[in-house]
């Protein structure tokens, strides 16, 4: 988890804001499929997770290849045998020939670096796609839920869902898809256990407690 400039291990946050949910797998796996389904993730890509965590979403996306990487080593436990694990500093992808995957994931990730650190990430991400490559972000959208948005000690930045989508224009992005209202803003609730209404809250056009967004921009 970042802090400052470049991204730094922060002791206890697992514990604490990602601490292991048995539902977060059919969850994911509801995620995955919609993004599937709309053809933002090809079934042929070869794909990097970044600030993977617990791969939720690499093991659970479809592709030829999947990398997770994250500076916690708790993702060389938690990917699946075939998933890559990395440990290391998602802005720094110097270990990546460039051109070497189709789609660039990361869930909840950027409010955790300050923006010179997030430009450097955006740089890198560029470098490592293909041409046409794809950038898929999942993000607490600040105008949905201001009053939680800090509840996470680690956030450092704000984005809203115009500031983001403007922001990757600024760096270069070809912005496609915002959806400002995705998911709620957290996992951590009772609702969780409630996976199997996962698929029609992404389809519904009302969405109770939404706080993430989903922008996808391309290379």
């Amino acid at each position: 988890m970042p802090g400052g400039t470049s991204p730094q291990y922060v002791p206890g946050y697992f514990e604490t804001r990602l601490s292991p949910n048995a539902n977060r797998t059919a969850v994911w796996q509801h995620i995955c499929r919609y993004l599937e389904q709309r053809r933002l993730l090809p079934p042929d890509a070869d794909v990097l997770e970044l600030g993977a965590g617990w791969c939720d979403f690499a093991n659970n996306v479809r592709a030829r290849s999947v990398v997770a990487m994250d500076i916690d080593a708790t993702v060389q436990r938690a990917a699946a045998p075939h998933v890559r694990a990395v440990t290391g500093d998602c802005t720094d992808l110097s270990r990546f020939a460039e051109g070497s995957f189709d789609v660039v994931f990361a869930s909840n990730l950027l409010e955790h670096l300050e923006r010179p650190t997030a430009t450097r990430l955006l740089a890198e991400c560029h470098r490592v796609l293909r041409p046409g490559g794809r950038l898929i972000l999942l993000q607490p959208n600040f105008r949905l839920a201001p009053g939680r948005y800090f509840d996470d000690f680690t956030h450092v930045a704000i984005y809203t869902d115009t500031s983001l989508a403007d922001y990757l224009t600024s760096e270069g992005w070809r912005v496609r898809t915002v959806v400002a209202r995705f998911l709620p803003l957290t996992m951590k609730s009772r609702a969780s256990g409630l996976a199997f209404l996962v698929p029609w809250y992404l389809r519904s056009p009302i969405k109770p407690l939404a706080g993430q967004m989903l922008v996808v921009a391309d290379r």
